[in-house]
């Protein structure tokens, strides 16, 4: 009889299939912070205001939102793998069609597409990774969180490099590494059989009828809104070029890797789960306070910007990871449903913070960044009991991969902790 295996398996040995969409996932998120850098050349060359500019978050985010509530009624009916090329194929052709346009309207209206498919990719990208992953859920989770961070970090960097030479620059350099993960995908990602129910379009608004699930939707909602004040409006105070501005921002993108990958795991075992969320989003609301206060203060605005990052990776891993064993539903409806909710929140802000800048001045979208993530730590706090919850969950699962349970058995294990057939 071998006996089971008994040491922590690594999250970063995994089958080729899960690299292949690890490095699309790094390519898609590249698309966030990418924009970041050229703000302020678009602004002027385009003769755009900043909240005009910041309508390239906003498009982006609110379409991926609300597209999130049909991801998963997609991918149930032609798979998980036409899915994934699908929203790649659609990013590749927007991105390249924003890089080719005149006019800010045109530029959003593109933006608006590449978010339409990043939606698709993007949901069901956790799904896959987390179904084909070896080292457990956590481990899935860590690889995707490394890749968003990653993507994160890169995007920054070619973006201010890239938008040294045109603004037009970032667009196409994403249009062309997608189009390299596309064909990775393709050749390396095995199609997965359908699941047994075809998901509702109506399905992700009803998970939110879950009490702890509609909890970290909320609080994810007012996170993102502090983190799309600061990744949307702060690179026009700081009055850089784009390429210190992607340096700053690459700073910051760093910060949200290490922290997602090896910070949230390392809290998390030492204070909980709650208790590192409690903190982590506290501090990272007096951060924004900090920006807020010495938006005029360049140096202590990068600084602060920088250090953001550490808070916003920790919390993207460990709320990604809560939302996933909270939800009762299959977790491409939780995905879908969590990540329509959270966007909205993200979509809005950019735009919001332009707009009160130019109506009040520019510390007072700091301010209400800075509220609304505290709104957040107290709605957190009324699912207290669904966060001790997905705790347990958590740990029966990894303890099943850890002693290199079969599969059926780890599903098993899910149910039982979440009560119903995932």
């Amino acid at each position: 009889m071998t006996a089971p295996k008994t040491g922590a398996p690594s999250p970063f040995r995994q089958p080729k299939a899960v690299w292949a969409v690890a490095f699309a996932c790094v390519i898609s998120f590249m698309g966030i912070g990418l924009v970041d850098p050229i703000l302020p050349a678009i602004s002027s060359d385009l003769r755009a205001s900043p909240s005009q500019v910041t309508l390239l978050f906003t498009s982006y985010l609110v379409v991926m939102a609300v597209a999130m509530l049909v991801t998963g009624w997609v991918s149930s009916r032609i798979g998980a793998k036409r899915t994934l090329i699908a929203g790649l194929v659609l990013i590749v052709v927007f991105s390249a069609l924003a890089g080719s346009s005149d006019s800010i309207g045109g530029i959003i209206g593109f933006r608006a597409g590449w978010g339409l498919g990043n939606a698709l990719f993007v949901a069901t990208s956790l799904a896959v990774i987390v179904a084909a992953a070896s080292g457990g859920f956590s481990g899935a989770i860590i690889l995707y969180e490394a890749a968003l961070g990653l993507g994160i970090a890169i995007g920054p960097l070619l973006g201010g490099a890239l938008g040294g030479i045109s603004w037009r620059g970032p667009f196409y350099g994403v249009a062309a590494l997608m189009s390299i993960a596309l064909l990775a995908t393709i050749l390396l990602v095995r199609p997965q059989p359908r699941p047994a129910r075809r998901t509702s379009l109506l399905d992700p608004i009803r998970a939110l009828r879950h009490r702890g699930l509609l909890i970290m939707s909320l609080t994810a909602l007012c996170y993102n809104w502090g983190f799309f004040t600061v990744l949307g409006y702060a690179p026009f105070p700081m009055g850089l070029d784009a390429i210190h501005l992607g340096l700053v921002f690459t700073g910051w993108g760093l910060m949200v890797a290490i922290f997602s990958v090896a910070g949230a795991p390392w809290l998390q075992r030492r204070l909980g789960l709650a208790r590192t969320l409690y903190g982590n989003l506290t501090l990272f609301s007096l951060t924004v306070f900090v920006i807020a206060a010495f938006v005029d203060q360049r140096v202590v605005l990068i600084v602060a910007v920088i250090v953001a990052g550490v808070f916003i990776g920790v919390n993207n891993t460990l709320t990604t990871q809560a939302v996933m064993m909270v939800a009762p539903v299959d977790r491409p409806v939780a995905s879908a449903a969590y990540g329509f909710v959270r966007f909205i929140g993200g979509g809005l802000a950019p735009f919001a913070a332009g707009k009160l800048a130019e109506r009040f001045n520019v510390h007072v979208p700091f301010v209400v960044g800075a509220c609304a993530i505290l709104v957040g730590v107290g709605i957190l706090a009324l699912g207290h009991r669904d966060l001790a919850r997905a705790e347990r969950n958590q740990a029966a699962v990894d303890e099943h991969a850890r002693l290199g349970t079969r599969d059926a058995e780890l599903a098993e294990a899910t149910e039982a902790g979440t009560g119903t057939s995932t």
